[in-house]
């Protein structure tokens, strides 16, 4: 097989678990994400999406054998971090014998009472996580973020040697389905002499792909790039909630603040590095010109197989939307491809000098949206700050982001010869402020 690929990848098997052979699953037996959900009766514990189900893991421990079945029984705990410590050796050896098992050649064998109907338990958080760092790897939402606020220098000259990023707040990392409430900041338009204090006026989505850490290194040694890939341990949806006239008027000279750390919202279930392997690509081709990648970003292998193939997707439902039944509006499609710099540069650029992460720590990619208007993956570039709103179907007008707003994404990796890989669902209902 192709390199990174193994029978689980097999597009030709099925599983017993109806659901999970519908060909717009989320959740096919190819895929089998890891989240923590919270039954009616129980604590919270380790499950796998398969279809519109989830397998009990450590409920059904017995059915493993050697290192499958150790990491099962870890899984009896209400965050994947503990489990995450046998390594992805331990995950890939649960992945393949979880797929072996659900196979509609295996059969039910009495597994059927180990799956729980995702629609019955509660997802919750998956991590816990020490630490949040967003990054800003699409040189399309920089440019046009960048234009916004700078018309003459929207791109800044360290952009395309570095990646950028920021360090965020991991105590306000709340799960897709919590509601939050809009933030206040302090707040200085155009045509105000002085700054004010009050309900952010101006707030926006950010449609990012999110990664998790799972092998650590030690304060001091740098992730070298080669290796950087081998430190996550799998990928989730992303919004980084911006309080766009907040960040404005605060970023300078340090960057994000209050702007940004009152919510950033993950989708429950994390698809594995391996379950994606089918869609790595070659990285972004930088245009002529652009200078090369610093040397300790720099990897042919990288450059190579280090991009990812995965539609993002961001959509809006007002609270007059639904009062009406009116589905979800699509705001945006994009592209993860488009991203300037890989995955791997990012984790080997954030530890460059000597930075230690840790298991748990979230990373985000920064908003994703690609060269066409179509593509772009906030309201700032969307509405030009607002200037154009967006018209909906329920004869609203949106610039930004409304009290009782819900913004929803979604995430797909497809192609001819492979099952489609999804996310799930990322979305969260804004609050009016207290």
């Amino acid at each position: 097989m192709a390199q990174g690929l193994n029978e689980t990848h097999d597009p030709a098997r099925r599983s017993f678990v109806e659901s999970a052979n519908a060909p717009d699953t989320d959740f096919s037996i190819q895929n089998l994400p890891f989240g923590v959900f919270k039954p009616e009766i129980g604590t919270p514990r380790v499950g796998v999406a398969i279809g519109d189900q989830i397998f009990d893991v450590s409920a059904a421990a017995k059915s493993f054998d050697g290192p499958a079945a150790e990491l099962a029984r870890d899984c009896g705990i209400s965050y994947l971090n503990i489990p995450m410590q046998r390594g992805a050796a331990a995950f890939s050896a649960l992945r393949l014998a979880l797929s072996r098992l659900l196979s509609v050649e295996h059969g039910d064998r009495g597994l059927r009472k180990y799956l729980i109907p995702m629609a019955s338990v509660q997802l919750v958080k998956p991590m816990t996580i020490p630490n949040f760092t967003d990054f800003y790897a699409s040189v399309f939402h920089a440019t046009n973020t960048g234009r916004a606020f700078r018309p003459d220098n929207p791109l800044l000259p360290n952009y395309k040697y570095v990646p950028v990023a920021y360090h965020g707040r991991a105590s306000s990392v709340i799960v897709s389905g919590t509601p939050f409430k809009r933030p206040r900041g302090q707040r200085k338009g155009a045509n105000e002499a002085v700054p004010s204090y009050g309900p952010s006026r101006n707030m926006d989505f950010e449609l990012e792909l999110g990664m998790y850490i799972d092998t650590p290194n030690k304060l001091g040694e740098p992730i070298p790039v080669a290796k950087a890939a081998e430190h996550i341990f799998g990928f989730c949806l992303l919004n980084d909630w911006s309080a766009r006239d907040v960040q404005a008027w605060e970023y300078q000279p340090l960057g994000p603040f209050l702007g940004k750390n009152f919510a950033t919202t993950v989708s429950p279930w994390v698809v594995t590095a391996e379950a994606l392997a089918p869609f790595r690509i070659a990285a972004f081709a930088r245009p002529s010109g652009d200078p090369a990648p610093l040397p300790h970003l720099s990897d042919a292998e990288d450059q190579a197989h280090g991009g990812l193939d995965i539609t993002l997707e961001a959509s809006i439902l007002t609270e007059a939307m639904r009062r009406a039944g009116i589905a979800p509006q699509r705001l945006t499609q994009t592209n993860f491809s488009k991203v300037y710099w890989t995955v791997a540069q990012m984790i080997a650029h954030h530890t460059s000098n000597g930075c230690d992460l840790m298991r748990g720590d979230l990373i985000g990619s920064g908003t994703i949206s690609g060269p066409e208007k179509s593509s772009w993956g906030s309201l700032l570039e969307l509405t030009a700050r607002g200037s154009e709103p967006i018209a909906l179907p329920s004869g609203e007008k949106r610039g930004f982001i409304e009290d009782g707003d819900e913004i929803i994404f979604r995430g797909f990796a497809e192609k001819p010869g492979f099952a489609r890989i999804g996310f799930g669902e990322c979305r969260a209902i804004m609050l009016p402020a207290d």
